[in-house]
């Protein structure tokens, strides 16, 4: 590779697009059936709503527009989060353009967040609101650090939009444009930018976006906020000390876990000289530690006065995707020389490129070999052609949302419903004949009608509960004779 190229960036963006490409490709060759966030995106996309649940409904919206013109299906889902992913390694390149002159750090700083494992692991396993985020984050740290070096109209638009799809993505991305904000305004030649009228336009463009979900916040915040604030506070019978201490750990844990491996690639790459780089500073990594801090001390504030006991590694992404762009800023402000390291630095680069997807296939197809199985061994496709050979459903109610999810997605055409999801109700009562389904443990030896089944259809149909039949299908890549156990019945008319 000569110096030439490896001083363009536009090679970053053409790698990046095949990478995702790859993934794609890879997903639709590993396993037809979905996981948990797959699973209910093609569930939900049955409808249309402000709001469902304990995420905002940015990703469901996006997916649901496309479900409508290209059908619901795995490439449908896989095609909208890589290119979600793509655009947002695209904006944040342009970003390391904009603050970095060095080239050769743009293509660090860029291809630097393929060293954060939530990012480049978790979010192609299963992850779509956190993937919403990094989206939204990347457009507004765009729209934002345009805003302070080059200040037009578009530059403000862009953060309105990115702030507007933010809030609807996730509600702790709050705090990224609450850092920056902080962060700007604690520089006297940076506040300036912050009074400038123009930002009018950053806030209005962002409440017309998230108005509809406003008004069905106002209704239900409980519902909206309740499992993630019982998931945060889950500190057991602790004293507030031991909580406190508990939210602590937790948070050195998952910063550790988010920026450990990309701080021991860089410690690689540039040896001795990052050491002496984190002491060098400029306006931007200023800028950079300010919002840093902000965010530190708004996670404390919940951790010793909101009670939370737990904080995950992924809560983190809407402020910690800037660590490698933050890295390239200090290496650059230390005058530290960079084509060596780019070129240490591209094997570790394609060591990540081709093992990410080896790993992301292989965790499912080694099941052959090992006889471990994950949810995407599960034979959906598989139990619900073998029924649709004793009768044509017309509707379906399936025992959860990761059921649902997959039965919508082979079976487009009919309602289906969940149990666990008493927010999609739609008038089956004259659908005959009616499937239920629900998961079986292996060992379960109770093959009657789960409670929560039964007590649904007295409830909202007014039927008993019907006999029940047991299906064991052979696992996807499944070793030998291992199945999966589906408990199903049928209701063919009302009784």
């Amino acid at each position: 590779m000569s110096e030439t190229s490896l001083r363009d960036v536009r090679w970053i963006f053409i790698l990046l697009a095949a990478y995702f490409v790859l993934q794609i490709g890879v997903r639709l060759a590993t396993s037809h059936s979905l996981d948990l966030d797959e699973a209910e995106q093609a569930f939900r996309s049955q409808w249309l709503a402000a709001g469902y649940g304990p995420q905002p409904p940015f990703y469901n919206w996006l997916q649901y527009a496309v479900f409508q013109f290209a059908g619901v299906s795995l490439a449908a889902l896989s095609v909208v989060k890589n290119l979600l992913l793509f655009i947002s390694y695209l904006l944040y390149g342009l970003t390391a353009r904009l603050v970095l002159r060095d080239k050769a750090l743009v293509a660090i700083a860029t291809l630097g967040l393929l060293t954060i494992p939530q990012m480049v692991f978790e979010m192609q396993r299963d992850l779509t609101h956190t993937v919403a985020v990094f989206f939204s984050a990347s457009i507004f740290f765009y729209g934002f650090i345009r805003s302070l070096k080059q200040p037009s109209l578009a530059s403000y638009l862009i953060a309105g939009i990115g702030i507007g799809f933010g809030l609807l993505a996730k509600y702790n991305f709050a705090i990224l444009p609450a850092a920056a904000l902080i962060a700007a305004l604690a520089d006297t030649r940076l506040r300036p930018r912050i009074f400038d009228r123009r930002l009018e336009l950053t806030v209005i463009v962002a409440l017309v976006i998230i108005l509809p979900h406003l008004f069905w916040l106002k209704d239900n915040l409980d519902f909206a906020t309740a499992r993630t604030l019982e998931k945060m506070t889950a500190s057991g019978h602790a004293s507030y000390l031991m909580q406190v201490a508990m939210g602590i750990g937790s948070l050195a844990l998952a910063v550790i876990s988010f920026a450990g491996l990309t701080i021991a690639v860089f410690a690689m790459v540039f040896g001795k000289k990052l050491r002496s780089a984190l002491t060098a500073q400029s306006e931007w990594t200023r800028l950079l530690e300010r919002m840093l801090l902000v965010f530190v001390i708004g996670i404390l504030l919940l951790i010793v006065f909101g009670g939370a006991a737990g904080i995950k590694d992924r809560w983190l992404v809407p402020m910690l995707f800037i660590v490698p762009l933050y890295l390239c800023l200090k290496i650059e402000a230390a005058g530290v020389e960079t084509d060596k390291a780019l070129r240490r630095f591209m094997p570790i680069v394609a060591i990540i490129m081709i093992g990410v997807p080896a790993a992301l296939y292989g965790s499912v197809a080694s099941a052959r070999f090992s006889g471990h199985y994950e949810r995407l061994n599960r034979p959906y496709a598989d139990m619900l052609e073998t029924l649709r050979r004793q009768a044509e459903p017309a509707a379906i109610l399936a025992g959860d949302s990761l059921l649902a999810g997959n039965l919508r997605q082979d079976i487009p055409g009919i309602p289906v419903l969940s149990v666990d999801y008493p927010g999609f109700k739609p008038d089956i009562s004259g659908r005959r004949p009616l499937l239920l389904v629900w998961l079986m443990l292996q060992r379960e030896k109770n093959e009657g009608l789960p409670p929560a089944m039964a007590q649904w259809l007295q409830v909202n149909l007014g039927v008993s509960a019907p006999d029940a039949a047991v299906i064991d299908v052979p696992y996807l890549y499944g070793r030998g004779d291992d199945r999966y156990r589906f408990g199903y019945a049928w209701i063919n008319q009302a009784n």
